[in-house]
Formats: structure tokens, sequence, C-alpha cells
């Protein structure tokens, strides 16, 4: 087939693995995005995002890699378009499309193209809309499908180039061919399917993955009531070859741009149908009570949260990344403030913390400055460099030794014995005996 010249609408998580990738395989690809600063960013050489290997994917693919903020300049060579675009939850929980059909606007007369490819997640029929604006387009002859991504943070780039499977949803085949062609070098079975079943696809996985979430966290809270202890309980349930292991860790819930907004997205749709999906609606509501209940058990623990300072450590929503959407800590940080707490916070890789409730808080260098004269602390990204912290050293500092650990990240017998007041998700209080 030979190369090929894409335009990848787009430069967030995915739109910027997407275009790596695909220049790594060896393609031209041109990335646009309105945002003016990240672009920016992109032309001198940086990553306006944290993803590990993707700042060297760039670099190392940069004379095929370019940038720019003008979409026709973006179309006017490519062959296909990628569409890598956000698709934000509106107030009614549908999915805001809007910056989808701004892409489609700038395809008007690009008769050259050969296909556009949907990435972003879509709710199931958006494909058929998107064909039809094409044809009013007089994009008749070019080919449309619906490519979903199923990379993970933190690992997207390992995720594009190694996936489980890559799928292909359309109704041409000559579109399908090229598409999958598109992916040749990629280290996955390419899976073909109809545009709606594509869409689906997506939408199912994100549920059922964020069902084991809630479901095993359901278990910690009867854990709790029973003296059992959910480490132990998930530990030998993930060792059934049928359920496996994965997604199976008791915490403080998930978050991220994908799960809560396709658990919400499938939600409404199937409302949208007449269909009450009451299976999903209480996976939705297990997540979003997870923090605000490690909050409650932490406040009788210290018998309320005025005048209390907290230390916070961890902010992305899970660790390998320095996203922030939809994470626990904001509902964390939201709640002790408005219990009357002040936080002080640390993570690792977090940035931009412009709109979040601790951006007028102490932002500490290091976990050990954050927990510095705390009454308590919230583990609540399950960064590595927890598990290496000198724990001894953090009792000593803090006002109260108090520890809730959201994560189920250390060991209990291990912090009772350092001297703190050690809480969990799903197993008993120890209490420090130093």
């Amino acid at each position: 087939m030979g190369n090929r010249r894409i335009a990848v609408f787009g430069a967030g998580y995915i739109g910027l693995v997407t275009g790596a990738c695909f220049a790594k395989l060896g393609h031209e690809v041109v990335v646009r995005d309105i945002q003016e600063e990240r672009i920016a960013i992109l032309r001198n050489g940086g990553v306006p995002i944290h993803e590990d290997g993707l700042a060297e994917l760039i670099a190392q693919n940069s004379d095929r890699l370019t940038f720019t903020l003008d979409a026709q300049e973006a179309v006017r060579d490519a062959e296909v378009v990628y569409v890598c675009v956000d698709t934000p939850t509106t107030p009614s929980g549908d999915a805001d499309l809007s910056r989808i059909w701004q892409v489609l606007d700038s395809l008007h007369g690009a008769r050259h193209l050969a296909a556009v490819v949907v990435k972003s997640t879509v709710p199931v029929g958006t494909g058929a809309r998107v064909r039809a604006a094409m044809d009013s387009a007089g994009l008749h002859a070019v080919g449309y499908a619906a490519n979903p991504e199923f990379t993970a943070e933190g690992r997207a780039v390992q995720d594009f180039l190694h996936p489980d499977r890559v799928v292909i949803g359309s109704d041409d085949p000559d579109t399908t061919k090229l598409v999958a062609q598109l992916h040749d070098g990629v280290d996955g079975p390419v899976v073909e399917m109809d545009v709606a079943s594509a869409e689906m696809v997506k939408l199912a996985a994100n549920a059922l993955l964020a069902t084991k979430v809630s479901f095993t966290n359901e278990i910690a809270t009867i854990c709790e009531a029973t003296g059992a202890d959910v480490e132990r309980v998930v530990g030998a349930v993930g060792l059934d070859h049928r359920l496996g292991p994965h997604f199976m860790r008791a915490g403080l819930g998930y978050g991220g741009s994908c799960f809560p907004k396709d658990s919400r997205a499938l939600r409404a749709l199937s409302g949208n149908a007449g269909y009450a999906f009451q299976l999903i609606s209480s996976v939705i509501e297990v997540n979003d009570l997870q923090p605000r209940r490690a909050i409650q058990r932490l406040k009788e623990e210290l018998g309320g949260f005025q005048g209390r300072t907290v230390a916070l450590l961890g902010m992305a929503f899970k660790a390998g990344t320095d996203d922030i959407r939809e994470a626990p800590s904001t509902i964390i940080a939201s709640r002790l403030q408005a219990e009357g707490a002040s936080i002080r916070c640390w993570d690792p890789l977090v940035r931009a913390l412009d709109g979040a409730p601790w951006s007028s808080t102490t932002r500490c260098p290091s976990p050990l400055e954050a927990m510095d004269g705390a009454d308590a602390a919230v583990v609540v990204t399950e960064w590595p460099q927890l598990q290496e912290l000198a724990w001894d050293e953090a009792a000593a500092v803090m006002r109260r030794p108090l520890l809730f650990d959201g994560r189920n990240l250390l060991d209990p017998v291990q912090m009772g014995a350092i001297g703190f007041t050690y809480m969990s998700v799903g197993r008993s209080t120890v209490r420090g005996t130093a």
C-alpha cells in the first residue's frame, strides 16, 4: 500500500498518541488543534501532556509530524482525516458532538480525501449522521469508518502499537481495507464490523470495566461491615480464569476522561431509546459515592474537619498520568473544604491546577512536606513513590499520624507498627502500636 498522508484533528491524549504512532508506522501526519498554546508547545519540541513514551516517539518521528492551527492546511494534502476531538457530556447526559461537526464543516470541498475516520467516543448512530453530513457536503465518494480507541492513559502508546484488537466499523469494504492497511505494523488483530457495532463496542467495553470497579467497591463495603479483608477476597476471586484480577481493586472509584463519561453516555443512550439501564445507573451511583464514603469515615475518626489540615497524596485520577479529569481528588478536596478543612496536596506530574478545588491551597513539592503538621493524610493516587516513602518520618512530622489509604497501597500491619492509625478500603482500621 505504501505510506499515507493523515490529518489528525485533536491534539489531546488520543490525538497526539494517534498521530505519533501513525508517524512511527511511516505515515506523514499533520496534527491540528484549536488551542494556540498547545500547538506552540508542540512546534517548539515540547509535549503539553504527560504520556509514557510519547515525547520520545514525537521526537523520533519529527520528520513525519507537523502541527497546525489551520484546518485547511491540515486537510489540503491529506488522504485520510482522523477525528480525535473531545465529546464531553452535556447536561442531558448525551455526548456533545459539536467539535465533530466543526471538523466536518472544515471538510467541505475536500473531495480528494479517501476516508474520514472517527476515533472519538460517540453515541451509537453517530456514524449515520456523519455519513449524511458528508453526503450533504458533496463527499459521497469519501469513505467513512469508526475506529474507536482502547488506549489507557499512562500506557496509551503501547496500547496503540500492541492492542488487544483494532476495531474497524464501516459499511464500505474498500474503506475497511484502507483503515486496516493504515495499521500495518501494529501488533494486534483487526476486527471488522458495521459502524453501529463498532460504536457500541467502545461504550460496552468501558461500561463493563467500570462495573468491575464498582462491584469490587461494593464488596469492599461489605467487608468493612463484616471484618473480611477485601484484598484477600478479590485476590482469590481473581484467580478464577473466568473472571481474572483486572480492575478488581478496591479504592476511591474510577475517574479520567473515559469511564465516567462513557458510562453516563451509555445510560443516556439507553434512556433515549426508552430503556432504563438499571445496572449502569447503579455502577455510576456506587462510583459517585465512593470518595464521599471515604471522607465520611475520616470525618468520624477525626471528630470533624473544622480547623483540621489534611494532606492529599496524589491528584491525578491514576498513576502514570497528569490528568485530573473526573479524578476522585477533586471531589475529596471540595468536600474537605466545604467541611472547614485546609488541604495541602502533592502530585509528581500534575501541573495545571486552574479551576481545580486546590488551586488556592498549598502545593507541596514532596509528600513529606504535604504531611508536615497535618492532622490526617489521604492516599488518593497509587503513585509508586508512596510505597517507597519513609513513613516513619511522615509519622514524626504529622500532628497526628492518621492515614486513609484510598488505594490500599500499603501494608496495614507495617503502618500500625510505625504508629499510624491506618484506614483503608474494605479492610479493618489498624491502630498504631508504636
